[in-house]
């Protein structure tokens, strides 16, 4: 079972992140990520980056699901305040 901290720091490891939350229960994750690397991407090329720094643990059946919002350090300013 994998924990969120785990997952944190794969993410964190293969791209890098202005700001990266994870929790979870070890079967089901939610994450937050913003990146630079997101900037002139849409929702699917995000997430399909991010899918790509983790696809070995989704092959391997270590990391079955994760929900995650995607955004550029520009867009989480605009929301967080």
């Amino acid at each position: 079972m994998m924990h969120p901290e785990q997952l944190q720091k794969i993410i964190a490891e293969g791209l890098p992140c202005e700001h990266l939350q994870v929790v979870g229960d070890g079967h089901h994750f939610e994450a937050l990520i913003v990146s630079a690397e997101f900037s002139g991407r849409n929702r699917v090329q995000r997430q399909q980056r991010v899918n790509e720094v983790l696809r070995l643990h989704f092959d391997s059946g270590d990391l079955h699901a994760l929900s995650m919002k995607t955004q550029t350090p520009e867009e989480w300013s605009a929301t967080s305040g």
